[in-house]
């Protein structure tokens, strides 16, 4: 399987890039979000990749980083959620925002993506509800491109792990930290993700401080 590849980006399209990876060209369909991120062409860029195989198809799919396939991955496991819808949410709410989304069980947010009904929206935040803190838990730094003039097929990913946005590693830690203080994954998940919505740019300290506000007892 097809898990990462770097080199020259061809021409771009709306919804796909030919990359030229020592002179074979590759396809590669992303979100809006990934393709509004990627460099122009004759730019160099690499991503991370899914590959789907079918009788009459083969189609490369691809992430900046591996929290946002690892998302794609998922959302594709649920009934109903093919790769279109799931870089339909993807392109909508980003990877965190996706995160936040399943960890708060905010269907709404999901429904907003183009082409994602109520039921199915519903079923993503179901059926993934659990699967939310170890994804979250991939904090990290984006994939580094390739200097000009490299280009590389890898066949498995890339072991770093990585994420979107600026704070993803403070989330992380304060996962991790709400963890070891005894909180159950679904909890902690939902109230990180809850301050990391109101605090952006928050210190993992910071969201320590605020997720343990937001889990303590009412009243």
């Amino acid at each position: 399987m097809i898990g990462r590849i770097a080199g020259r980006i061809e021409y771009r399209t709306a919804d796909h890039v030919l990359i030229d990876v020592r002179g074979v060209g590759y396809l590669v369909y992303c979100s809006e979000r990934t393709m509004a991120a990627l460099p122009g062409v004759g730019e160099h860029t690499a991503l991370f990749t899914d590959l789907v195989v079918r009788e009459d198809l083969l189609q490369l799919f691809g992430f900046t980083t591996l929290v946002e396939k690892e998302w794609h991955r998922l959302l594709t496991s649920v009934q109903g959620v093919g790769a279109k819808a799931s870089l339909a949410i993807l392109g909508t709410l980003g990877p965190d925002g996706v995160s936040r989304a399943i960890a708060l069980g905010d269907w709404n947010a999901v429904k907003a993506a183009k082409g994602v009904g109520p039921k199915i929206a519903q079923r993503v935040v179901l059926d993934l509800k659990d699967k939310a803190p170890s994804v979250m838990a991939m904090g990290g730094a984006p994939l580094a491109a390739p200097d000009k003039g490299s280009g590389e097929v890898i066949e498995t990913p890339s072991p770093e792990p990585a994420a979107q946005s600026q704070n993803a590693p403070a989330q992380a830690e304060a996962l991790s930290a709400l963890g070891n203080l005894g909180y159950a994954p679904g909890d902690a998940a939902a109230a990180v993700a809850e301050a990391a919505g109101a605090s952006p740019d928050a210190a993992t300290p910071d969201l320590i401080r605020a997720a343990l506000k937001l889990l303590a007892p009412k009243g």
